[in-house]
């Protein structure tokens, strides 16, 4: 055994069987039967597993340094309908890549679609698999910058039956939203305590 982590190794370690969707609707289930190398080793009995297929997506954290105001939607989502508060969740931009789109081109193309902004310029947070137990979904997550003054009203795409109301909060209540369980999904959690890390540290022109 060795205590380094298995990396770059996957494609000789990972025997795929076959690969079904079993399947397609709005969203898509593929599943996997495999095998996969043991780390004492040898390798494991075949494994069934199903896989949510999600793909890229690109979210973004719109800041206004000058202001010291952040950007967040407000929207319903059926994955949060039993949420004992409500399943009208306050977010950030986020959208899933289309065909031979890069995340830094959805990162502007989401920001004008879901909040109406523009945006001056973006640094990269983190690359992360969102829950690789079970979802392919991958996160580009981003910090924008953005004016902050011109952000409000309700947003989105009438044919994928978008309604998205944009709120403009200080970062100090936003972080407090965060603490206090007001703001309860992943990318806004993780995306709001870097920014609490670091707001001082970027954007300075």
């Amino acid at each position: 055994m060795t205590n380094q982590p298995r990396t770059n190794t996957f494609k000789n370690d990972v025997e795929i069987v076959s690969k079904n969707t079993v399947f397609q609707g709005y969203f898509r289930m593929d599943e996997y039967r495999l095998h996969f190398k043991l780390f004492e080793g040898g390798w494991s009995d075949e494994v069934i597993r199903e896989v949510f297929k999600r793909g890229q997506v690109a979210a973004v954290l719109p800041y206004d340094p000058l202001l010291k105001k952040v950007v967040l939607l407000e929207q319903f989502r059926i994955g949060a309908i039993k949420d004992e508060r409500s399943p009208w969740l306050l977010e950030i931009v986020a959208g899933v890549l289309q065909e031979e789109e890069t995340p830094i081109e959805l990162a502007h193309r989401e920001s004008r679609e879901e909040a109406g902004l523009e945006v001056q310029e973006l640094i990269p947070i983190y690359n992360y698999w969102v829950s690789p137990g079970g979802c392919s979904e991958r996160v580009a997550l981003f910090c924008a910058k953005v004016d902050a003054s011109k952000a409000g009203g309700v947003h989105g795409l009438a044919d994928e039956n978008e309604d998205i109301k944009v709120h403009v909060f200080d970062v100090e209540e936003a972080f407090e939203m965060v603490r206090n369980g007001m703001i309860n999904n992943a990318l806004g959690i993780i995306s709001l305590q870097w920014l609490e890390l670091n707001q001082d540290k970027i954007f300075r022109s």
